[in-house]
Parts: C-alpha cells; sequence; structure tokens
C-alpha cells in the first residue's frame, strides 16, 4: 500500500489521496459549491460516499429503479455497490474559514473530454478514470 499523500486538483475542487494498492483507493473529495461530478457508474468498484462538512446532492439510480435525490448533510453516508449509477452535487461547502458559502448549483458536470455520451447520460468509469 502507498502510504503517500497526494491531492490532485480537479475542475470541481480536489482530491486528497491518502490510500492506494492494487484492490481500492482511499480518496477525500472537496466539491465546491454550485459544481458537480459527472453521473457515472462502476462495473466492478463499490464506494462509499461520508460527507464531513457542507451540503450534498447524491444522485443515485440503482438498477432497475428511477433516479432519486439523497439530500445529504455532514455525517451522512451512503453505500454504492457496483452499476449503480450516480452524481455527487455539492449545495454548500465549508472553506477553511469555517464559513459555509451558498452558490447555486450550475450545470456543471465535469466529463472525460473524449466522453461519447452527453451529461444527461452516465458513463461507465475505467479504471483509468478513477482507479482503485
Amino acid at each position: 500500500m502507498s502510504s503517500e499523500v497526494s491531492r490532485v486538483d480537479k475542475p470541481w475542487g480536489y482530491e486528497i489521496i491518502w490510500a492506494k494498492t492494487d484492490r481500492y483507493i482511499g480518496k477525500v473529495l472537496h466539491i465546491e459549491a454550485g459544481h458537480a461530478l459527472s453521473l457515472q457508474y462502476h462495473e466492478v468498484k463499490e464506494e462509499t460516499i461520508r460527507l464531513n462538512t457542507g451540503k450534498l446532492i447524491l444522485e443515485v439510480e440503482e438498477p432497475g429503479q428511477p433516479r432519486q435525490k439523497i439530500h445529504m448533510s455532514p455525517g451522512d453516508s451512503y453505500h454504492l455497490p457496483p452499476h449503480t449509477i450516480h452524481r455527487m452535487i455539492a449545495e454548500e461547502t465549508r472553506g477553511d474559514s469555517g464559513g459555509a458559502r451558498d452558490v447555486p448549483s450550475s450545470p456543471d458536470k465535469t466529463r472525460p473530454p473524449d466522453s461519447p455520451q452527453p451529461p444527461d447520460q452516465p458513463f461507465q468509469a475505467t479504471d483509468e478514470d478513477v482507479p482503485f
């Protein structure tokens, strides 16, 4: 296991990678208010989302079920099995000063530049997109 901690800047904020093996990766995501990650799913990988600060909308569509929006507050968590379509949208971000920023949500959906799917359709994240 790699014990190196690294920060990776993203268009929606940044991620801190704190653990990495050939089987999983441990990350902390910081998503700026009003930004969203792409609508995605994974063939094999499972994820567990835990919100530390701010407010988050987690869009979830489990196989055979309608898409739902789950409003998350600090301390909330949600498990995402493989094949679960999902997207995280930050409603509120707590900055280093501890003050909340409330920014209207935007249509920003960061996707790989070569993604063939339109923004409202999920893409299958590959190991290259989200290593584990």
